[in-house]
This record gives C-alpha cells, structure tokens and sequence, in this order.
C-alpha cells in the first residue's frame, strides 16, 4: 500500500479504499457535533452545513481539535486515543497490521488493548508479539529491508521537524520580541519614563533583558524565604509589584503567603512529591522483585499448604526453596572466594533468599514439630491426602517427615510410641472393665435371688419348643447384663478383630515389615537421599520391638488369667479417680477405652459406692466372672464363647514370630487356656448343681398334648441336660481351637480327673433331680407344708382341666404321673442322656448305668408303694372285716348272694381304675394286678383266721366270694395271684369234714349257675375290668 493510499485511508478514517457500505460508527457523530452551543445562529448553523461537501462527515478540518493524529479514536467512556484503530507495516509489509492480524484470526477487532501491543504508535507495542505474528514466516532478508525502511521513515519524519521549524522561524522571533516588551514594562513598573534610547541600546539592552530574564527565574527558583527578605520595606508602594530587585521582582508583596503556603504545601505535600526520587528506587525494586517472584511466592505457598494440610504441594514447595537456597548459596561462596564480585541483582538475590529460607525454615520446623506430635498421638485425625488415597495414617505422617529430612527416625518414633500407646490402652482398659464387672456384680449380689417362677421359666427354655430368640430367655435381664459386659471385655481384649489383640498383632506386622524392609521400598528418600539411613532399623531396635510384642503377650495373657482365676477385687474406686496418663504423649481416649463414655450403669457417689457383696456361701462368690444366680443355661452359652475367644486369642498369639520362639510364654499359654477351662467347669457345675436342686419346680403337671400319662418335666429336664452336657463338652475341649492347626501348640486335651469330675456331677444332678421328683409328688396341697421359696407355685398351676385328664388335687393322682415320668425316665430319657454323655466326652459309663438304673427301679419300686400301699391295705381291711365278721356264714344250707365285704371292695377297685385310667393308662394292668393279688392273699389270710371249721354252707359262700372277684378280675389275674388262689382252697379243704367237701362236689353246677346271674346283674358295676375288643380296621 502506497503512502497516500494510507493517508485517505486515515483522512477519511475508513479501512479500505472501495467500501461497500457505510461505516456503521459514523452514524453515532462525536459529542461535539450534536452539542452545538444553543447560543449560536441558525443561520450560522445552516450556513455552515451548506459550506460542507458531502463527505464532510468523514473528512477531519485542520481547525478541528478534537483528533490530533489522523485515524484516532475515542475509547468507550469519551477519553481521546492518540493510538490509531490501524496502521501500515512498520517494516514496510505490503498490508496494513490490523489486515494481516484478521487474516490470521487473531481478534484484535474486538480486543482493543491486544490491538495496541501490535501498534507501534501505543505506549504498549510489544515488539516481540509483533514480530512473531505478523512476520512470523519473514526471512532474515526480509527483516533486514524491513529494517532499513524503518530506518528511512524516522529520518523522514526527522527532515519533517526541521521543515516545521524553519517555516515558522518568523513567528518565534516574534513571540521573543513580545515577551521582551512585556518583561520591560513589568519591570519599569512605578518608575520615572526614561530617555528615549538609542537603536543600538535598545537590541543591546532587549538581549541583556533577555539575560536577566533568565537570571529572574533562576532567583526565583531559589530565593530566600528568610523573615528579613520578608520586612525589606519598598521605596514605594508603586515599585511593589515591578520586576525589579528591589522589589525582588514583583513578588514581595505575595512572598509572605507564599512562604506560608509553601510551608503548608511542604508538610503536606512534601513527603508525596519528595517520594520521586524513591520511585526509581522503587521500580528498580519492583523489577528486581518481578525477577525474584519465585522466591517470594515460596513462603507463601509454604503457608498455604500447610493450611489445607495439602502435604504433596508442600514436599514441592520446600524443595524448590531449597533450590533457591543452594543458588544463592552457590553466588555467595562464588564472590567469597574472590572470583566473581556481587552486582546490585545478585545482592538482592542473596538478601531475599535469606529471608524467605529463614521463614520458611521457621514454619517447617514448626510443621515438623506438629506432624511429630501427630505421630506419637495415634488418635489424631487423618490428614486429608491420605483419606483421599487411601493410606494408613502413620505412613502418610512419616513419608512426610522423611521427604522434608528429619535427624531422628519416625520409623523408631511411631513404632515406640505405639509401643508406649498400646501398653497403657491394655492396662487401662483392662482395669476399668474389670471395675465395671464388679460394680454390676455387687448390684446383683445385693439384690433379692430371682423369685422361683421367674427361675422356673428360664429353666424350661431349651425344652420350649415354640420360644423364638431363645438367648434373650435364657436368663434374668440383669444377668444377661452382666454376662455381656464380660464377654464384651473379655472381646476387647482379646479378639482379633477390633480387639487389643488385633492391634498387638497390627503393630508386630507393622514392625515385622519394617523389619524385613517390605515397606520401605514405599518411602521417599527425601533430597538428595538424606533419608535413606533411616529406610533400616538397627539391631537393637529389632531386639525392643521382639521384647515388646513379648511383653504385650505376657501383659494380655496375665489380665485375662486374673480375670478368670482371681477372686472378685475389693477396689472400685477407679470409676470416681481414674489415674492420669502415664505419659504426656497418652491421649485420654487410651485411659478409658472402650468405656470412655459415661455409662449411666457405672455412676454413683464417691461418697457411697455400691457395698460388697455378702457372704452366704454360695459357690459364685469365688468367681469374679460369674453373675450372681446365673443359671447353667446363660452360663453354658457365655462361657463357650469366652473360652472360645480365649483358645482363638491363645492360638493367634502362639503364632506370632517372637512367641513361639519363646518356650517359657508357649507354656504360659498353654497353661492359660487350660486353667481358663478349668475354672469355667468349676463355676459352671456349681451352677448346675443349683439349678438340679431347684428344677422340681418345673414340673407343673402340665401334659404334653401327644401323651397324658405323663407330664412336659422329664422332656424340659432331657433338654436341659442335653444343653448343658453339649456346652461343657465345647467348654471342655473347645473344639473351635483344637481342630485348628496350629491350636495343638495352646491346647491340651483335658485331664482325667476333670471328666470323672464332671460324669460324678452329672450323676449327681440326675439324682437329685430323681429323688425330688418323688418328694415334690408328695407334697400335700395345703401351701403351709410348702418351703418359703416353694409358695409361688400355687396350687392352681398344680390343677389340669377336664381335657389333660382331671384334677390333681389328690396325692394318688400326682404319684401316678411321677411313676410314670419315671418309667419314662428308666426306659427312654436315661439311656438317651447317658448315651450323650458318653459320646460328647469319650468317657465310658458302664459302672454308672447300672447304677441309674436300679436306682430308678428303686424309686419306681418306692412311688408304686406309695401309690398301691394304702389301696392293698384298704382292701385287706375289708375283706378281713368281711370274712372274720359273725354274720358272714350264711344262715341258709345253699347261699345264692355274695357278702357285701365282696362289693365294697370291687367298688374300691373301680374307684382306682377309674384314677388310674384318666391320670396314667399304662399303670393300670400293674397297679390291677398287684391289688387282685393282695385281694386274693387277704382272702387266704382272713380264712386262716378264722377259727372254727367250714361247714357245707360257709364253704359255697367262700368259693362264691373268691370266684366271683376271680371272675371280675380275671384279665388282671397273674401266676401269683393264681397260686395264691390255689393256696386259699387248700386252707377252706383243711378247714371243712368230708362229707361237706363231697356234697360240695355235687353242688358246683349249682353254684356256676349262680355265679352266672350275680355276674349278669353286675355286668353295669364292673364292666371296667372287661377287657375290651380291639376296634376292627
């Protein structure tokens, strides 16, 4: 584009030479041309517009002051831009810069402050971006005539200047000549009009004017402010303001309030205008500072991220102040040594380094410090990172402290202080639980025993087959209570899964695999690897940390020991003065885990805390694990879980390097377990004994709906016992440990004597639970021959409604069902039972069977007795009275009715068969019989008794009353009672002539027929002792 291509261009403020529309900003006129003064003429106004040409609007008037430099422009809020919306190429290019920037899509257009770093008339040309956009692809070539065109265009515009000067020479002659005149009579001012001077004089003295014009400024600029030159009094008022020295030039009638203002103007004004000098300094140190920024945004960073605890930014951070650091360490020894000499730069470099090393040193050593009490503090919160990334809190705090470079190994410091940690969380914990098992313990102790209905009903548990959540029945809630907290203390300790053993066996991992180096190939080395001597642990940190896991061991070993075999402590007192922490480092949490909150169970007055517990002898009160009044059941379902956490704890411990390698503390275990199981068995058959004595109670004479001669006790009592005999069985031989591999190493088969120990135990329980089954069904039914304890079974639960079979108010009624409980007891539920135990604990019971069982046929033998006794008795009472009675031989020669002794007995027989066929069936043939042979043998008696012999008549009224009851009670007769019957004709013959026993021969037709009729009228009365047909199918 040629020059004046470009000067239309600016002229006409257009941006090409053949437009196709009009520009859009000409349509807005500049402010002044629509704020005309409202003062002027119209006709001037239109005069003027008719002066114009028609591209008046894009023409600039050289009279117009509102643009200096063609193509200017306004910005956005009025103020004028001398910069140009476009120019031509500095170099010389062919297109204007604003063309070739379009062209290239950069939006200079709508971006006016990235428009002016292309423009070389703006205070922001950046010849840089200029360069390397718009001759991006020039040649060296073309920047070398781009260079000389740039070259000629500033000796151009030079000749212009000159050409301006010398044009208007004339007028700067002038303007000298005025300012002359005007000076001279400014300075003649109130003086005598001189003589005219001469022509010479005058140019002579204009030029020493001239001088002393610039002598006057120069005086002005530094003259005295003093009071003197203030007091100097004028010649006259008329020479007061004359440029004259005098006067001192014009200036002394105001110099007074100038000094003052110039005083007022220095306070206020001085310290802003005198701060130009230190503005250079300023900017210089602005540089210096936008040099070194880096090293100023350091600190800060520093701050920054120890603030969002963003530890990864941090490590980076502090390594490159390190860097700044060592580089300006490395100029500083460079000019120490007399090699290079510092500039200003390096100077200031070195001053703000030392500073920014100095804070940022203080702050990471104040960091330092914090993650160091982070680290010996387990229970500080986890850093934000290591959340995020998943990593254990300890190695996100030590990966830190070696990456920043530390002297002492956090390795050593963490694993010591968990040591420290671990140490008093275990013995803490420990004694408070052991505290809060004897408070609730006491609380039982001192409480009433459980009613016997309450007991009764947790008794019967197992053997309810309709009770759901059977564990929440086994006992009172209290015991449940406290047997809870002891298992969740004995958890605590001693699980390995959220219990101290766990984290016993976490810290032996963790230091085995820093042991074994594993875990270090996951640590930085920090700078230039200054931590790499802590990546190993000496010999004698190896040696501790083996020692400490051993002692851990012993510790946990120890308290749960004492737990199990030491009587209940006598101290509580930790609940209201627990002991500070043994360390500074210890955190509180430690000292009250796991029961760090404020159990309302455990609060009480200091002043008065629960009371020991009394002394009555009871076997529990040696035990301080054992509830008060527990019964077997809930002590048989905790104690299995106790010691199967015990024998788990014992077998994980076992299999920790340092110790199975000590044989002394795999003893110590092994001695653990056993005497754990030991004392277990102990509480457990004290227990059982207990609840054998009391079980006589279950039996509520409520029959089972399949069978009614027999009650629900022998069921709830062989299910009782299976319950326990299988719980001992898991206590005794643990078999979650024993079948474990590795749990041969902690656990020993258990002794001889403990299994003889436990068989004599359950003999006994069946025994005591026999012999009161026998005592509890002759109790009368009045509640005064109750025991105390026995009077909450009121007779009501004694009675069955008409459906289980009538009522058992009666003696007879309640001895009929204990037979036959015990028939069932001799013929099902004792084989079964011993059969259980002799397969649960591999221990043979011959002996004991045949003891059993001929002690149930004893108390078979006994109930019978009790039962059939007073019947027999009654019967031979009445046929004794009968028999022996005068009026018993008949007054006629052929007797055709039987005694009445003969029916009152039947009758007495009908009122048994009839209790014995709705209270228990299958004693009825037994009980028939036993009774028809004491008939037959009260017959034989009462006939011996007598003393006189038999005549004809007595003989027939004999056989009829012992034919008639053989005859009724024929289904029932038995080899016994036939012999018997033998026996009683042997005694009435030897009793009676010949001649009555031949005419008796002769009358037994007779006396048949009559047997016959007095059975057929009594077919109704005794129609119970016929034997029934079996229902056809």
């Amino acid at each position: 584009m040629t020059s004046d291509e470009h000067t239309l261009l600016n002229h006409y403020n257009i941006t090409s030479l053949y437009p196709t529309a009009w520009p859009a900003e000409k349509d807005e006129s500049d402010a002044s041309d629509q704020e005309q003064p409202a003062s002027k003429p119209q006709s001037t106004r239109l005069a003027h517009q008719r002066s114009n040409s028609r591209y008046s609007v894009l023409a600039r008037s050289t009279s117009d002051r509102r643009s200096l430099v063609p193509g200017s422009e306004k910005t956005g809020d009025g103020v004028e831009n001398l910069v140009q919306k476009d120019e031509p190429d500095p170099l010389g290019g062919p297109d204007s810069v604003v063309r070739i920037l379009r062209h290239k899509g950069i939006p200079v257009e709508e971006d006016q402050r990235l428009r002016n770093r292309f423009l070389l008339s703006s205070t922001t040309f950046s010849p840089t971006l200029y360069l390397s956009h718009v001759h991006a692809n020039a040649s060296t070539q073309s920047l070398l005539q781009g260079l000389d065109f740039l070259s000629k265009s500033i000796d151009q515009k030079s000749a212009s200047l000159k050409v301006l000067v010398e044009s208007n020479f004339e007028r700067f002659v002038r303007a000298k000549t005025t300012i002359d005149n005007v000076y001279a009579e400014m300075r003649n001012q109130g003086a005598e009009p001189p003589m005219p001077p001469q022509r010479s004089r005058t140019h002579s003295h204009s030029r020493v004017t001239s001088k002393g014009s610039a002598h006057f400024r120069n005086i002005s600029g530094q003259g005295s402010l003093s009071p003197r030159g203030i007091d100097k009094p004028l010649p006259s008022d008329k020479k007061k303001h004359a440029l004259s020295k005098e006067s001192e030039y014009g200036v002394q009638g105001i110099k007074a309030p100038l000094s003052e203002v110039a005083v007022k103007a220095e306070e206020i004004w001085g310290p802003a205008l005198g701060g130009r000098d230190r503005e250079e300094t300023l900017r210089s140190a602005m540089a210096s500072i936008e040099q070194s920024s880096g090293i100023f945004q350091v600190d800060t960073a520093i701050t920054t991220c120890i603030k969002r605890r963003d530890y990864r930014s941090l490590v980076e951070e502090y390594t490159r102040a390190r860097q700044y650091a060592e580089e300006a360490r490395a100029i500083a020894n460079s000019a120490s040594s007399g090699r290079d000499a510092l500039t200003d730069s390096q100077l200031f470099q070195i001053v703000i380094t030392g500073r920014m090393w100095s804070g940022v040193e203080t702050q990471v050593e104040d960091f330092k410090r914090d993650i160091w009490k982070r680290l010996t503090n387990i229970e500080a919160p986890l850093p934000s990172f290591a959340a995020r990334k998943g990593v254990d809190e300890h190695m996100a705090l030590i990966s830190v402290l070696l990456e920043l470079g530390v002297e002492e190994n956090p390795v050593w410091l963490w694993l010591s202080s968990r040591y420290d940690h671990l140490k008093n969380k275990i013995t803490a914990s420990f004694e408070r639980s052991r505290v809060e098992i004897e408070i609730l313990r006491r609380r039982l102790a001192n409480a009433d025993p459980p009613p016997v209905t309450v007991a009764v009903v947790h008794l019967r548990v197992p053997g309810d087959s309709a009770s759901h959540d059977q564990t929440r029945r086994l006992d009172s809630s209290s015991i449940l209570e406290l047997w809870d907290l002891v298992h969740g203390s004995v958890s605590n300790l001693l699980s390995t899964s959220g219990g101290l053993l766990s984290e016993v066996v976490e810290f032996w991992e963790e230091s085995q695999s820093f042991i074994d180096g594993r875990i270090q190939t996951t640590l930085p080395i920090g700078l230039d690897g200054e931590s790499r001597k802590h990546h190993r642990l000496s010999t004698d940190c190896v040696k501790d940390l083996q020692n400490g896991v051993i002692e851990f061991i012993e510790i946990l070993r120890r308290h749960t020991f004492e737990l199990f075999a030491d009587p209940p402590i006598e101290d509580v007192s930790m609940l209201y003065s627990p002991l500070p922490p043994t360390t500074p480092s210890t955190p509180k949490s430690a000292i009250f885990a796991p029961y760090a909150h404020q159990d309302s169970r455990f609060k009480f007055d200091a002043s008065n805390p629960p009371p020991p517990s009394p002394k009555r002898g009871e076997a529990w009160e040696d035990f301080a694990f054992w509830p008060p009044y527990a019964n077997t059941l809930s002590g048989v379902y905790y104690l299995e879980k106790l010691l199967n956490l015990v024998g788990s704890a014992a077998t994980a411990m076992a299999g920790l390097r340092p110790v199975s390698s000590s044989k002394n503390l795999m003893t110590s275990l092994k001695t653990l377990v056993a005497g754990t199981r030991e004392r277990c068995t102990k509480a457990l058959i004290a227990a059982w004994v207990r609840d054998a004595e009391m079980f006589h109670y279950v039996e509520d004479w409520a029959r089972p709906s399949d069978r009614h001669d027999i009650t629900k006790m022998p069921t709830y009592f062989l299910s009782f016992e299976n319950t326990v005999l299988s719980g001992l069985q898991r206590i005794v031989y643990i078999p979650e440990v024993a079948n474990k591999p590795s749990g041969t190493d902690v656990f020993t088969l258990p002794p001889a004597g403990m299994l003889r120990e436990v068989s004599r135990f359950f003999e006994k329980t069946l025994y005591t639970v026999l012999s009161d089954m026998v005592r509890f069904s002759e109790v009368s039914q009045s509640p005064k021959d109750l025991q105390p304890t026995d009077t909450a079974v009121s007779l009501s639960q004694l009675t069955l409604d008409g459906a289980a079979g009538g009522s058992l108010d009666t003696r007879e009624a309640r001895l009929l069902l204990t037979m036959s409980n015990i028939q069932l007891f001799r013929v099902e539920l004792a084989p079964k039972m011993l059969k259980h135990f002799e397969t649960s604990f591999s221990y043979n019971l011959s002996n004991e069977t045949n003891t059993i069982n001929t002690v149930l046929t004893q108390i078979d033998d006994k109930l019978f007795e009790a039962y059939a006794g007073p019947a027999a008795r009654a019967l031979t009472s009445i046929i004794h009275t009968g028999i022996t009675s005068p009026t018993w031989v008949p007054r006629t020669d052929r007797p055709t009715e039987l005694r009445p002794y003969v029916y009152e007995a039947l009758l007495l027989l009908v009122n048994i068969h009839t209790e014995i066929t709705t209270t228990a069936p299958p004693l009825l043939t037994r009980a028939i019989s036993f009774l028809f042979e004491q008939i037959v043998l009260a017959f034989f008696s009462a006939f011996r008794a007598r003393t006189e012999r038999y005549s004809l008549a007595a003989l027939m009224q004999a056989t009829l009353d012992v034919e008639f009851v053989a005859s009724i009670l024929s289904q029932y007769t038995t080899a016994k009672a036939s012999e018997l019957q033998s026996q009683v004709y042997q005694e009435l013959d030897q009793r009676t002539d010949n001649s009555a026993r031949m005419r008796l021969q002769s009358e037994l037709p007779e006396m048949r027929a009559i047997l016959k009729k007095l059975r057929e009228g009594t077919r109704g009365e005794f129609v119970c002792f016929k034997k029934q047909r079996a229902a056809k199918g």
